[in-house]
């Protein structure tokens, strides 16, 4: 049966009860704070007026999302290949969902809020020792957030060493565009590829 309203996915799953309902949080405090500046890893979803949805990773050193207050945080949109999916988005909504990840930690911290792109130099001035400096900025507006379990990394054993594949058994991105694009051209090795990404870091 396909579930096709609330009143039917209620009888399925029941409500949030005990902690699961009362951990929603509408600011940043301490705990919250402190994932955000130890998480060098985040997933930012975002929705275009089509509904069009997108979900990009970011990454830095532990603390590149920079807290502003209690309400605001600021993510350096860092130099990436121009197609600005996630930004086009934030543009035309202001909405945004953040997933917060630290290695080896199996809890992740989720951000939900209003966004928009800034190239205010007091934003741009918070990273200028990156290598490569943002043009622009995502500054975010918390509107709610909640430490959410680990049972999703308890199943997939994510930070696990002995679950990790071998790469050299697993095709190149280089290998796996050129059969997706049909070319003709030798795929780009790992090699080539991560000096070239090196330089955009």
């Amino acid at each position: 049966m396909q579930i096709e309203n609330e009143s039917q996915l209620r009888e399925l799953y029941g409500y949030a009860t005990g902690r699961a309902k009362d951990k929603l949080l509408y600011s940043l405090e301490p705990h919250a704070i402190n994932f955000i500046n130890h998480a060098p890893f985040l997933v930012l979803s975002t929705s275009s007026k089509e509904g069009k949805q997108d979900a990009s990773p970011r990454g830095g050193h532990p603390g590149f999302v920079k807290v502003m207050n209690e309400k605001e945080i600021v993510i350096p949109d860092a130099k990436g290949n121009n197609r600005v999916d996630s930004i086009s988005n934030i543009v035309e909504t202001g909405t945004i969902g953040l997933l917060f990840l630290i290695p080896g930690i199996d809890e992740t911290l989720r951000v939900n809020g209003t966004a928009y792109l800034s190239t205010d130099k007091a934003y741009l001035n918070l990273f200028t020792a990156e290598q490569n400096p943002p043009k622009a900025c995502i500054v975010i507006r918390v509107e709610e957030l909640f430490l959410h379990c680990a049972k999703a990394f308890m199943r997939s054993k994510l930070w696990d060493k002995n679950t990790q594949i071998n790469r050299d058994d697993f095709p190149t991105i280089g290998q796996m565009l050129k059969d997706q694009l049909g070319s003709k051209e030798t795929p780009e090795s790992r090699d080539a590829m991560m000096k070239r990404y090196k330089k955009d870091l």
